[in-house]
């Protein structure tokens, strides 16, 4: 198949520091040109992604009215010079809006809560010839709610970036390892250590915002250097590896709908178990009991800590190889784009 990928704006493809879905898109493109296809990439003019064609965005914000203009003008431009059999889109649906009547098939990914209204007109306008996908169930249920077919695809990880550790020493700390805000639950993560009596390494970006600055004034620094809690700051991806793979466990007691968070794959594949909440697509991605626990409460999340010596940590690692691994997920998106093949959405021989 020739596949056409989009990418928002503001990153490269891959990232040069941190980023999520420009990751996955890095390694979905890869492993589709390993199986033989012919890809493109619409992304940021840094992408190194080695992709057979990069058409660079001339606009790098996706909030931006004028960028908006111009990159719709980039998408339809680099559909008429490629002639993909697939469009798949990561990027801003409003660039798709040109291409929604036409009979190019056209996926639409979603790594976020979609806005009825919009999915809603762009699922009449694309017809069957639009699919969506989610990052999880719990996106692809809100989805379905304002219109057109949705496919559950998760987020995945290179499961070659980290090491399986299938023992830790009998002190191993608990780790908190994201965002630095209330939605994230550091401050229950911090109560949790308190009450066991264990080590907390926090890591994560504070955040900038007058509220984000009164979360660390208020829940985080009062509590830091003392009872074994510390700060170590944000980490790459060597020590991401480091510090999951030493932790009894990663505890990140969630207080909102979280889509996908990667991290959590990435914890289990250190096979290190997760302590979280059982909210958006937590229960998707961790089976209580097996893999880590879901609690509703900091009391349950003082329980699950004093039961980590019952989870295998081998179980962790196959949950992270069986479903979150790239190989698995370039898997869901290649039968995706066959099974649109099929309906005749494309010219047979081309697929």
């Amino acid at each position: 198949m020739r596949i056409l990928l989009t990418a928002d704006p503001e990153l490269p493809v891959p990232p040069t520091l941190y980023g999520g879905i420009e990751r996955i898109i890095d390694f979905v493109a890869r492993g589709l040109k390993e199986r033989g296809h012919t890809v493109g990439l619409v992304a940021h003019r840094d992408s190194i992604c080695p992709v057979d064609r990069l058409f660079p965005w001339p606009g790098l914000q996706s909030q931006s009215l004028s960028d908006t203009v111009m990159n719709t003008t980039t998408l339809w431009r680099s559909v008429q010079q490629f002639q993909p059999d697939i469009l798949h889109s990561f990027s801003r649906l409003q660039y798709l809006l040109p291409l929604l009547p036409q009979s190019l098939p056209k996926v639409m990914s979603y790594q976020r809560q979609p806005t009825p209204k919009t999915v809603g007109m762009a699922a009449k306008l694309g017809g069957n010839n639009l699919s969506f996908t989610g990052c999880s169930e719990h996106i692809c249920r809100q989805g379905r709610l304002a219109g057109g077919t949705w496919t559950s695809v998760h987020n995945g990880i290179e499961l070659e970036r980290y090491q399986f550790q299938a023992h830790v020493s009998n002190d191993a700390p608990l780790v908190f390892l994201s965002r630095l805000e209330q939605i994230k639950g550091v401050h229950n993560a911090i109560a949790v250590a308190k009450a066991t009596g264990r080590r907390l390494l926090i890591a994560g970006n504070r955040v900038s915002s007058p509220e984000g600055e009164a979360y660390w004034q208020t829940e985080i620094a009062p509590y830091l250097d003392k009872d074994g809690i510390e700060y170590v700051g944000p980490v790459n991806d060597v020590q991401k590896n480091e510090l999951l793979g030493q932790a009894a466990a990663m505890i990140v007691p969630i207080e909102w709908d979280e889509p996908f968070g990667i991290v959590f794959a990435e914890a289990l594949a250190c096979g290190t178990p997760v302590i979280s909440s059982p909210r958006g697509a937590l229960p998707e991605i961790v089976r209580p009991g097996v893999d880590g626990f879901l609690v509703k409460s900091i009391d349950e999340a003082i329980a699950a800590v004093r039961q980590l010596e019952t989870i295998d940590r081998q179980n962790c690692r196959e949950r992270a190889e069986t479903h979150f691994a790239a190989n698995v997920i370039v898997d869901h998106y290649e039968a995706l784009y066959r099974r649109l093949c099929a309906k005749g959405q494309a010219t047979p021989a081309l697929c």
